[in-house]
Formats: C-alpha cells, structure tokens, sequence
C-alpha cells in the first residue's frame, strides 16, 4: 500500500515558500514579533504537501514508529480535508491505530472511513480492520461478550459486501471463531442453570446454540444438555427426541453414548419426534437440508 514520493515542481516549492512566510508573518503578530517564539519544525509541517506527509507516515509505520505515524496522518486529515490523500490517510491512521492497540480509535476511523468514503478500494480494508479491531477484544467466555457479537458483524460484512476481497478468507474464519465463542457462552450459561436445577432457563440456553450456532462445536453437548434436562423434568418424549437428533446427526459422539445410556438406564431410546416440531427443524439446522 505504498505510495511513491511524488517530485515536488519549482512552482510548488515557490508556494509552499509563501505559505510559510505568511505563516511566519501571522505567528509575529500572534506572539508580539518574537522570532524565537516559533517553532519552525511546526510551522514546516503545516506546509509539507501531502504527499510528503503520507509516506512520512508510511515510513514512520515501518519503523514501528506508530504514534509518528499516526500525527502525519492526522495532519494530512487537517490540512487536506476531503482530499485524495486525506481518504487515503484516514484508512492508514485506522490502521495504526489498531497496531497501536488502540482499538477504540482504529473503529472510529474505520467507521469515519466507510461512511465517507463507501465505495473506494479500501473500503473492504477499513471494514476489515474495524473487525479485527473487536476480535482482538474478545474476552474470556466467562465474561459478557458484546466485542465478540460486534466482531462477528463487522467481519460478516467483509464476507458479504466484498466476498472477492483479499480479506474475505480470512474474515470468513474469524466468524467461525467468534461464533463458536457465543455458543461457548450459551453453553456456560447453560451449564449454571443444569446445576442449579433451573431446567427450563437451561433448556432456552441450550436450544439457542442448536438454533443459532448449530456448525459450532458445542452442538452435540447442547443436545445431549437437552436430553439431560427433558429426562430430569419428566419429559420423556422430549428427551428421547433430543438424543434422536444428537444420534442421526453425531451418531459416533461421546455425547451421544452418554444420552443413550441415560435413556437405557429407565428402558427408554432415542425416537423422532414426529411432525414439523422443533427437534425436527433442529435436524435441518444441524444438517443444512431445506
């Protein structure tokens, strides 16, 4: 993403020469006419022309200079608004953000970026570091998982608004991973409520990773969680449609031989439900079939 130093033309050297001189003139009327009082590094970087500015910056990223990197870039944002360079500053200033570990402003400007600037080719790059930006802040399953639903959006829009972007592959994957973590979640909820004998808030729990994280690897434990929780509360039928779903879908699962022998140990087996009940669309789910 490099851009060349373009050769700056006599013509514009004569005006950035200008520029400065009135910039000096108007700091001496700002501080009394004191020379010593002005910065002169600050008043040359009000007028590097922006070309300069942006691989200033680019170098400055190189070097893991990121808060120089950062102040080019912010620069070029001020002093060249709603320019060529300014866009392309805006996407990079996101971008040292996130290396930086600033999260919060690699969003911002990110979310800037996307809503001035929609259609541009970095677009994809700038929604991609927006999810990036809240996968590196997922937490720990046991905690709330806000950043992990944020970076499951911010990366299904790479996957669906620019599905040939260098960046879909692997958004694609984080989805997946962000994905399996909100299952996981539901799963330790679900847990607590198993323990504590609160079988209905349990079952709702369990049910929500078949319904909406059912190619996840807490699948076949939430089932088997769903007959667990059937059989204690009597439901035989429920539990024996729970461990049918678990069989026909994970018939070699460890999950399932521990359902089906739950079930065996009071002469019951895994049965269908019938009709259009949630264990059969359950089955669908699970197995993609219309």
């Amino acid at each position: 993403m490099r851009d060349i130093t373009k050769r700056t033309s006599p013509v514009r050297l004569l005006l950035c020469a200008g520029l400065m001189g009135g910039a000096m003139s108007l700091s001496g009327c700002l501080f009394g006419g004191e020379k010593d009082d002005v910065d002169p590094l600050a008043l040359a970087a009000q007028t590097e022309p922006a070309d300069q500015l942006y691989n200033q910056g680019l170098a400055n990223l190189d070097g893991g200079r990121l808060g120089e990197a950062t102040k080019k870039f912010e620069a070029i944002d001020r002093q060249y608004p709603y320019s060529e360079w300014a866009r392309k500053a805006l996407v990079m200033r996101a971008f040292a953000a996130y290396r930086n570990g600033d999260y919060d402003t690699a969003v911002t400007s990110s979310r800037r970026y996307l809503s001035t600037y929609p259609g541009t080719d970095e677009a994809p790059y700038a929604q991609y570091i927006m999810g990036l930006s809240y996968f590196r802040q997922i937490p720990d399953v046991t905690r709330d998982q806000r950043d992990t639903a944020r970076a499951v959006s911010a990366m299904q829009e790479v996957v669906d608004r620019y599905p040939e972007s260098e960046y879909a592959e692997d958004a694609r994957s984080k989805v997946r991973m962000a994905r399996d973590q909100l299952a996981g979640k539901e799963m330790q909820v679900g847990r607590y409520y198993l323990e504590r004998r609160e079988y209905l808030a349990a079952i709702n729990r369990f049910k929500t990773v078949v319904d909406q994280y059912p190619q996840t690897r807490h699948v076949e434990e939430a089932l088997s969680r769903l007959t667990e929780a059937y059989y204690a509360m009597g439901l035989t039928q429920e539990a024996q449609a729970s461990a049918s779903v678990l069989g026909q879908n994970f018939p070699d699962s460890q999950w399932y031989k521990d359902s089906y022998a739950l079930l065996q140990s009071k002469g019951l087996e895994p049965r269908a439900a019938g009709g259009d009940s949630w264990f059969t669309k359950a089955t669908r789910t699970i197995t993609g079939s219309s």
